[in-house]
């Protein structure tokens, strides 16, 4: 039994489908299926069973899968403190970004990380902060960054880097053909939102419930991109941080609505100090200086 079976059969678990847990390993579908069987012949038990919805795990699959995430997470711990006895910082840290890397200063970021820790590397993954935040909490990510409201998070490192402000966008049709927009009116319109756990998401229900009315879910985007491109388009309106914001409207794409601003958090998140990687300090240290 390896280590890369183990994650091959946590991956699965978590996707739901190989075509998907290959891209979490970064292997290909065979060889997800390979290891999978060979797991199941050395284990002796069936794992999963296919349906038309995808992979589902058996009985012995849910059992065994608490297991090989223990497992995991110990081989984990062994690893970072052998990092820590030869006292080096090396390797590639896995870190999650939600927004463009001008706003992040990620270009900062990699130049004190490349000055001082030339051997630590970044492999970055764009996702929503609901998404990144899931992945340091399952060990899919070393860190990253992500807006949130919360000043804390158990078993987790949230740094507070700056404040983010957050303003309704319009279609231009629509800014256009109502200029004098009510608040009741505006919430009365098409709504471009996002997933449930999202904090544009939160933010969005706030605003329908200061009026005592509650968001149905329509449209959704699963990015900021998304969300910009659909209010573009004339989807409906929608959340975005001003600066994504005011840039879009500084090039026609759409409005800013001016009766209502809210703001959140953009945070760096990690593992709790001493349980990551010296090269995960590393970067620590480089995001805080960089926004310092």
């Amino acid at each position: 039994m390896e280590l890369y079976q183990l994650k091959t059969f946590v991956a699965i678990a978590r996707e739901g489908s190989l075509t998907k847990a290959a891209e979490r390993v970064f292997t290909s579908a065979p060889a997800v299926s390979a290891q999978l069987k060979a797991l199941e012949d050395e284990l002796g038990v069936k794992l999963f069973e296919r349906t038309p919805r995808g992979m589902t795990p058996t009985q012995a699959g849910l059992s065994l899968l608490e297991e090989a995430e223990r497992t995991l997470a110990s081989a984990l711990r062994m690893r970072s403190t052998a990092e820590q006895i030869r006292g080096a910082a090396q390797g590639v840290v896995r870190f999650g970004t939600v927004v463009d890397p001008v706003a992040l200063r990620l270009g900062d970021v990699l130049v004190k990380l490349a000055e001082r820790h030339p051997q630590v590397t970044l492999q970055l993954r764009q996702g929503l902060s609901y998404q990144t935040l899931d992945g340091v909490r399952h060990g899919e990510l070393d860190c990253a960054y992500a807006l949130s409201d919360s000043e804390s998070i158990d078993g987790l490192e949230l740094r507070r880097l700056g404040s983010v402000d957050l303003v309704v966008t319009l279609p231009i049709s629509v800014a256009e053909a109502q200029p004098e927009l009510t608040l009741e009116q505006l919430l009365a319109l098409q709504w471009v939102g996002t997933p449930p756990s999202c904090i544009l998401r939160a933010h969005l229900d706030a605003l329908f419930a200061s009026m005592g009315r509650e968001y149905r879910q329509g449209t959704t985007a699963d990015s900021e991109s998304a969300m910009r491109s659909m209010v573009a388009s004339g989807m409906g309106a929608g959340l975005l941080r001003l600066d994504q914001a005011m840039q879009a409207e500084k090039n026609g794409e759409l409005r800013i609505w001016p009766g209502w601003r809210s703001h959140t958090w953009l945070c760096w998140i990690a593992a709790a100090d001493g349980r990551r990687a010296p090269a995960v300090d590393a970067v620590r240290g480089a995001v805080l200086e960089a926004w310092a």
